[in-house]
């Protein structure tokens, strides 16, 4: 029931039959042709690998638009983002009507007669929004919190939540972020287990009973050790700490916390340490425009290394119609994002060094392993890591992930100069 839209190249069809289907595509042109083998699986499990996307948040705040959605989803096929697996295009807060904002349009009644959310002046259809991400081949996300507002004050979902994951069906919503925000008004200040649990296990269960996949990120901070019953209660994904805009100067201490919870990582269960920032990003202390991020161009390639060696939710919150090459040179490395996208759904063990220096090892499902060498240290490192510490034997071909390169083979330890507050990235194999 495959079929091949010639004029866009987006293959579309019928989910076949639970189980699992293996495909072979095979493209030619006039510099010869390649194949390959896709899996498609189907089944009750949503996210079988690390969801990959676009939210606005980060660079935009309360300036979202529609029009300004429909332009990133563009961009995101445009850039080739589509190509290299992006595909949610999300928006964040700021989307509904609030009781007060500093932008007038933003104002109006939270819902209509019969209860329905209403959406502000800036998405006049949100229906047909949905067609035109849909359209280009990719996935809608969109935002609410369990609480009476949201995070910056708009309408929130707290006694309609039903209602309201029926609309985000009806409207064609592929994803959703659930941020706790004010729903402390109804647990108070210091909420055990149950309470933490209660909303998600709501809307977890309601997003299940709708007409429509639904994956549900689970955005509470880490509170009660969610990593251990988000999938429990219908999350795929869900948020392990703050938000990480305002600690860009800790990365590797967020992934290293991040990291620890890797017993909980795997297919359609995943550990979030919040988005990518990089290319253009607007404060997260004054919400501004969008200026060049704080992250340093060396600390950019540690980010979407860690990010992909533990399996995390790889969504993008830059601006879109900024992106440089040097931005999507890192976000788009194919060799990178197999290593995330890994269909056994690992997240990579961290083995510390010394002090200053880790190394982060993920078994795929090949037989290979994707090593990450890390310096935290200020100035620039010799590391190595024997086969015993990285689970090996025999020799092994090696082949640099960020270079994109084959680098010889290996027997007994590895060794690498790594720059301060960098990594070398590699791939590791049997020599057959």
């Amino acid at each position: 029931g495959l079929t091949l839209d010639p004029s866009s190249g987006i293959i579309r069809g019928t989910a076949p039959a639970v189980g699992t289907h293996r495909v072979t595509i095979t493209a030619t042109n006039a510099r010869g042709s390649a194949a390959a083998e896709f899996r498609i699986v189907s089944g009750a499990t949503l996210a079988l690998t690390p969801p990959m996307g676009w939210n606005h948040w980060y660079a935009h705040y309360n300036r979202v638009t529609d029009a300004l959605m429909r332009d990133a989803a563009d961009v995101m096929v445009r850039s080739g983002m589509a190509d290299a697996g992006y595909q949610y295009v999300s928006i964040d807060d700021c989307w509904m009507n609030a009781p007060q904002h500093s932008d007038p349009l933003r104002v109006g009644p939270l819902r209509d007669a019969q209860g329905n959310i209403l959406p502000n002046t800036h998405f006049p259809s949100m229906r047909g929004l949905t067609d035109h991400i849909h359209a280009l081949g990719l996935k809608a996300g969109i935002y609410t919190s369990p609480g009476r507002l949201t995070c910056a004050g708009f309408s929130g979902t707290l006694g309609h939540e039903e209602q309201d994951a029926k609309q985000f069906a009806a409207w064609g919503f592929d994803f959703l972020k659930y941020d706790w925000c004010s729903y402390t008004e109804v647990t108070g200040n210091n909420p055990d287990r149950a309470a933490l649990r209660k909303p998600y296990e709501i809307m977890g269960k309601v997003l299940a009973s709708q007409d429509r996949d639904i994956v549900l990120n689970l955005c509470q901070y880490g509170m009660g050790n969610v990593w251990e019953w988000g999938a429990a209660v219908g999350g795929q994904c869900w948020r392990t700490a703050g938000d990480l805009g305002f600690e860009l100067d800790r990365i590797f201490e967020v992934a290293l916390q991040n990291a620890e919870h890797r017993a909980w990582s795997g297919p359609g269960s995943w550990n979030d340490p919040d988005y990518i920032q990089i290319g253009y990003v607007g404060s997260a202390f004054t919400g501004g425009e969008p200026t060049p991020t704080p992250v340093p161009p060396r600390m950019q390639y540690v980010y979407m290394s860690l990010w992909s060696l533990m399996a995390s939710p790889l969504f993008f919150s830059g601006d879109m119609n900024r992106l440089d090459p040097f931005t999507l040179n890192i976000l788009c490395n194919p060799e990178v994002i197999e290593v995330n996208q890994d269909p056994l759904g690992q997240s990579a063990a961290m083995i510390p060094l010394d002090e200053e220096t880790f190394v982060m090892v993920k078994e795929m499902e090949d037989g290979s392993k994707a090593v990450g060498f890390f310096n935290r240290d200020e100035i620039d490192r010799d590391l190595t890591a024997s086969w015993s510490v990285l689970g090996l034997q025999g020799t092994h071909t090696l082949r640099d992930l960020w270079r994109q390169k084959d680098i010889g083979t290996a027997a007994g330890s590895l060794t690498y100069r790594v720059p301060a507050r960098g990594v070398m990235f590699v791939r590791v194999r049997p020599l057959h």
